[in-house]
């Protein structure tokens, strides 16, 4: 099995959207998961909505620490901070193959219209990403 890792600072948005997309759109031979270099704890509520609203499951979903991969480190980490707002990408697992995909963080806009159509461009943008992600892995 195969186990992708995706990684943001606070696992409470990003990293939680591909999370869930990559976990419903991949196959089952793909072990799936999100983690943070410093969870916040919980989700950032608007996250749950948004994918709900597009029609994905958020059941399983947490914010944890990558610590909880330690043992069993993923096969292909992506780190998804964004870079253009001077955040930087947590690194760990050495030796793991590890790409950056930077997406704006919807959680960090006040104005809930700009904010829910932030969250539905970070979807389709992560529904389209998906398949690069299978052909990589699988290019290994």
């Amino acid at each position: 099995m195969t186990h992708l890792l995706f990684v943001c600072t606070h696992n409470r948005c990003r990293s939680i959207l591909c999370e869930a997309i990559a976990r419903q759109a991949l196959p089952q031979s793909f072990r799936v998961s999100s983690a943070g270099s410093s969870p916040a704890g919980d989700i950032y509520p608007q996250t749950l909505l948004a994918l709900t609203a597009a029609g994905f499951k958020t059941d399983n979903l947490r914010s944890k620490s990558w610590k909880e991969f330690e043992s069993t480190p993923p096969d292909l980490m992506i780190t998804v901070c964004d870079s253009a707002a001077g955040e930087p990408c947590p690194l760990a697992f050495a030796g793991v193959k590890t790409v950056h995909w930077g997406l704006q963080d919807p959680s960090k806009l006040e104005d809930e219209e700009e904010q829910a159509a932030l969250f539905t461009a970070v979807i389709e943008q992560i529904t389209a990403q998906v398949p690069v992600w299978e052909q990589m892995v699988m290019r290994d």
